[in-house]
């Protein structure tokens, strides 16, 4: 692992973040909000590792403006994202009380400090179940429900979800915990604890590099792996780089099997949603949260 990278991601992360949270405010576009978090990070010298989330109260992850959004932040956001350098990751999140709501600060005050006690408790060797048990516990303690069917995840060199699981439960997996570097997100709930699949959320990641006939679905498909490789990515990047046209080239490219197009992810009662999110370094002789 490239620990310069790692750690010059998570430092990129830590400005923006501060950044963030200093200018973001009620009644604010989305996707004001995403392209100045994104231009951010280019102008501090990393890459998007993934399309900017906004996701407001019931939404817990994946929507990201599309490039005509008109939606103004309001209610509980979620602001997630992250950094790239050569394809070594950070990935971060916060919660954000834009209404002054004594429910919505107790909610995220119960993701922010489920986070905290697995960042304490996670090292090699211990299991991904214990760290999905103390995220659990803690989010209960406070009368809410940790959303069981999200997890964090281990990453590696352009790969946001590189194999290994961090539940937000005890679900006895039992899996030790190798080196290496992880993404833990617990998410805090009012409803019953579990998402399911929204509308399309306009972001994309690339699963087969097949051949298509379309010249202009082509074009979008060269871009896509000369620029983002494996990582994900969203139409209004693409929008920005090749035209309109692109709108038409991705449809031809997720019918062609070429690309899988995520979708938002809705608590199932249409209940509150918190989130709260670092990467982790673990390494045998210490361990690095890189984005605080």
């Amino acid at each position: 692992m490239e620990k310069e990278k790692i750690l010059l991601a998570g430092e990129i992360t830590k400005k923006v973040k501060a950044d963030a949270k200093d200018f973001i405010k009620k009644g604010m576009p989305l996707l004001e909000i995403a392209e100045r978090i994104e231009n951010k990070i280019v102008e501090l010298g990393g890459k998007p590792a993934f399309p900017t989330n906004l996701s407001i109260n019931n939404i817990a992850a994946h929507y990201t403006p599309f490039h005509e959004d008109k939606t103004l932040a309001e209610g509980l956001l979620k602001v997630d994202f992250g950094v790239h350098i050569d394809g070594w990751l950070s990935d971060n999140a916060f919660s954000l009380d834009l209404e002054n709501s004594e429910l919505n600060k107790k909610l995220i005050e119960s993701s922010k400090n489920a986070l905290k006690k697995a960042l304490e408790t996670i090292e090699i060797k211990k299991t991904t179940n214990e760290i999905g048990k103390v995220i659990e516990d803690t989010i209960q303690e406070k009368g809410f429900q940790p959303i069981r069917n999200l997890s964090g995840h281990s990453m590696d060199q352009y790969d946001l979800h590189a194999g290994i699981t961090m539940p937000n439960i005890d679900d006895n997996s039992n899996i030790e915990i190798p080196g290496g570097l992880y993404a833990i997100e617990p998410f805090a709930t009012t409803g019953s604890g579990k998402v399911h699949d929204g509308k399309p959320s306009g972001i994309y990641m690339i699963v087969d590099d097949k051949n298509i006939r379309s010249p202009i679905a082509r074009e979008v498909l060269n871009f896509i792996i000369d620029e983002y490789q494996t990582i994900p990515f969203c139409e209004r990047w693409i929008i920005k780089k090749v035209g309109a046209k692109a709108l038409f080239g991705l449809r031809q490219l997720e019918q062609n099997g070429n690309l899988h197009q995520f979708k938002q992810l809705v608590e199932e009662k249409g209940a509150l949603v918190s989130q709260a999110e670092n990467t982790i370094l673990l390494l045998e002789s210490e361990k690095i949260i890189t984005t605080e």
